[in-house]
């Protein structure tokens, strides 16, 4: 009894602060979703007209398309980014230690600054990067400026940031007994078939955990290098879900607009995930024996 006690303890003030900043905002966004609202003026009940106004604007559903490429790119390369890392800064050697704090700083910088970086990395004329470019004969691409390129280069910047990824699955493959690798190099197993049969399928629910967890970060945490790299632009080419809600919401005061956006969001996320989860048959684990 006293052991439940502290524990509930514990963890009050979690459940206090996801109830305050997650739950009661959904629960006002799923009303709101509902009801016509300029914060000036009471809110007026409009059933489901604010999503057949905002189906019919070309705008949101460029936005759906931006933000779909964007998960769809991002959220498996850095999946894969953390994978390669993890496999090559596994070992421990000398200097790895290092090697693993220079892949997980980028991942502590604030996403304003981070973003700030990649601006000035991005810079068409004196970035480092067509600095380099140049250098070695390549095309320096005009990145944020040029329609082709601007949602690209920001799947690029999101690439970076997969340290954590990288620690959960160096600490997964600590898991793993050495055991199994010796006995499968015994029966002739050579590096690949020994990630193919063993590495892999023990690695699957971690994996399927990170790669949830991208695109949920992908899908709701592009708004800060949009809002501060390409407001949307060029044209509309990186105007992505969460940043078209801020506009809706703080720019154009419609707030009911902004909230059918996020239940949409919000939906198409559930979706996802629940697509996933049907098609990789689980979490990528099972409790048979």
């Amino acid at each position: 009894m006293r052991y439940n006690t502290e524990l509930g303890l514990l963890l009050a003030p979690f459940i206090l602060g996801s109830a305050v900043l997650v739950v009661l905002p959904v629960l006002l966004t799923l009303v709101l979703a509902f009801m016509e609202y300029d914060a000036l003026s009471a809110p007026v009940w409009s059933g489901l007209q604010n999503f057949v106004t905002i189906f019919r604007r070309e705008v949101f559903w460029t936005a759906v398309w931006n933000s779909l490429a964007y998960v769809g790119m991002a959220a498996p390369l850095q999946l894969l980014g953390a994978l390669a890392l993890a496999l090559l800064l596994h070992p421990q050697r000398y200097g790895v230690r290092q090697y693993r704090v220079s892949a997980y700083l980028p991942s502590v910088i604030p996403d304003v600054a981070y973003a700030l970086i990649w601006l000035w990395i991005f810079n068409p004329l004196y970035g480092p990067l067509n600095k380099v470019l140049g250098g070695i004969g390549l095309p320096q691409p005009a990145w944020l400026v040029d329609a082709d390129t601007a949602l690209l280069s920001l799947v690029i910047m999101s690439a970076f940031r997969i340290g954590e990824g990288m620690m959960i699955l160096i600490a997964a493959l600590q898991l793993i007994p050495t055991d199994y690798f010796q006995a499968g190099a015994l029966d002739g197993g050579n590096r690949w078939q020994l990630f193919r049969f063993i590495t892999w399928p023990l690695l699957t629910p971690w994996l399927l955990l990170l790669f949830i967890r991208d695109i949920l970060l992908s899908a709701q945490s592009s708004f800060v290098p949009v809002f501060m790299m390409t407001e949307g632009g060029p044209g509309y080419a990186t105007t992505l879900l969460p940043y078209l809600i801020y506009e809706e919401a703080f720019n154009h005061l419609r707030l009911g607009h902004a909230a059918s956006m996020m239940l949409i969001l919000l939906v198409a996320i559930g979706l996802l995930l629940w697509l996933i989860y049907r098609l990789v048959g689980g979490w990528g684990y099972t409790d048979e024996i």
